[in-house]
């Protein structure tokens, strides 16, 4: 469920729920939504039982910078002692602060949650929302979060063009890295072939990969304009080509090196 990551002369590793990134609630979030996250994945490491607080007091003596010092400090949407990008920003961080809380407040007040004004009130709506459970046994408190995290569009409700963004980055995480290991295979391993004449088996076989997934990874260098796939002198719809059957797949391999980084890999 999580992956850890050591921490400089810690008394115990801190631990990220793997489904923090895809499931997109750094997008909607406070920025402490990424710590607090981390430190209920933490807790919920065997061995540990109390609250956030006794944990945030045994790992950091009590102050923690990432959620602003303790569990009382103020949610915020940006880093208050970054340097401010006016370029991308122009409004200013006072004027963009606001603005995300009036979309935050906006979403959950219509669906009928209240709006945490601290990283221990966004953690108490982590346990309305099911992204963690906190359970109270003779041992102590115990922590837990369930393998797949809710998702934001599941519990709120966000705007179209955030919805599309979500459903967008899911969906470049789930099909990223199949793409990058169908480009090593072709840059590596063929060389960079202006033409090959392969099939969905051939390439599973070479890369390793389910043959579904190497038709979702086809279909999305066809998509980006990498490539085409081609069956004699006729195009092919890369979404419904049958595993066994040969087809050309013909490279751009100019526009490719243009518009993306080239995947290494080192033996």
């Amino acid at each position: 469920m999580t992956e850890k990551a050591s921490v400089p002369g810690p008394r115990r590793d801190l631990a990220m729920h793997n489904d923090w990134w895809v499931s997109g609630w750094e997008h909607v979030l406070p920025r402490q939504g990424f710590p607090l996250t981390m430190l209920i994945g933490t807790a919920c490491q065997p061995g540990f039982t109390g609250s956030l607080d006794d944990l945030v007091h045994e790992i950091f003596d009590g102050r923690w910078d990432m959620i602003g010092g303790d569990l009382d400090g103020a949610l915020t949407f940006s880093w208050p002692d970054e340097e401010w990008d006016y370029e991308a920003a122009p409004e200013g961080r006072e004027a963009c602060e606001a603005a995300r809380w009036e979309q935050f407040s906006t979403m959950l007040t219509t669906a009928g949650f209240p709006v945490p004004k601290t990283v221990r009130d966004l953690s108490e709506l982590y346990l309305t929302w099911g992204l963690a459970r906190r359970e109270e046994t003779p041992d102590g408190t115990r922590w837990t979060m369930p393998a797949a995290l809710p998702l934001p569009g599941d519990l709120l409700p966000l705007d179209p063009e955030l919805t599309e963004r979500l459903d967008g980055i899911r969906w470049t995480m789930r099909t990223g890295p199949l793409l990058d290991t169908l480009i090593d295979h072709l840059v590596n391993d063929l060389g960079e072939p202006a033409e090959t004449l392969t099939s969905l088996d051939r390439l599973a076989a070479a890369t390793g990969q389910d043959v579904d997934d190497v038709r979702l990874a086809l279909a999305e260098l066809v998509k980006s304009g990498d490539a085409r796939v081609q069956r004699g002198e006729e195009p092919a719809d890369a979404e419904r080509l049958e595993a066994h059957r040969r087809f050309r797949l013909v490279m751009d391999w100019e526009h490719f090196h243009e518009n993306r980084i080239q995947v290494s890999r080192g033996d």
